[in-house]
């Protein structure tokens, strides 16, 4: 398959709802149960790092970044998310576009991505390791699902090696 990469339009909202709804009824993508709309989407998530993934005309995945902290001196972090299209899960579109927004990021300055992901979530775990992150660490009873259960969350991480980080100062 050919798949084509963009920055996501405030066009796409409803394609891009869509397959968040998909994480949300999976219970293995997110913590949010309530509605979104877009203006609330937009708030959260920063204008940079926001794409979808084609396959011909369809958008069959998304990704976005959020500020990781309010502190000026964090500027270069950022969490990541990525949902796909139930259908296209296993098929390389998830690590085509979570490169993408890699090489992106370290063009625009981030010098670490950060990924929460649900414990149970094996596929996103290991296609963030795929894509150069890295388990920082397990964090236990972090919030309530939709059916009220407590659930575990992994933290993984990727530092980049071009924004100088990894380099003796």
């Amino acid at each position: 398959m050919d798949f084509t990469i963009r920055n996501m339009l405030k066009e796409d909202w409803s394609d891009v709802y869509l397959i968040y709804r998909q994480g949300m009824e999976s219970d293995l993508a997110t913590f949010t149960v309530e509605e979104l709309n877009y203006e609330e989407f937009d708030h959260q998530r920063l204008k940079q790092g926001r794409f979808v993934i084609l396959d011909q005309q369809k958008i069959v995945g998304w990704t976005s970044l959020k500020k990781a902290s309010e502190i000026p001196e964090y500027y270069g972090v950022a969490e990541v998310s990525i949902y796909l299209d139930q259908a296209y899960q296993g098929q390389g579109v998830g690590t085509t576009l979570l490169n993408h927004l890699v090489d992106y990021s370290e063009k625009i300055g981030f010098w670490t991505l950060e990924a929460d992901i649900l414990l149970e979530n094996q596929a996103s775990q290991h296609l963030h390791e795929k894509c150069g992150f890295r388990l920082v660490g397990k964090r236990e009873r972090l919030g309530r699902d939709r059916h009220g259960h407590w659930r575990d969350t992994v933290l993984m991480e990727r530092r980049s090696k071009k924004v100088g980080v990894d380099q003796a100062d």
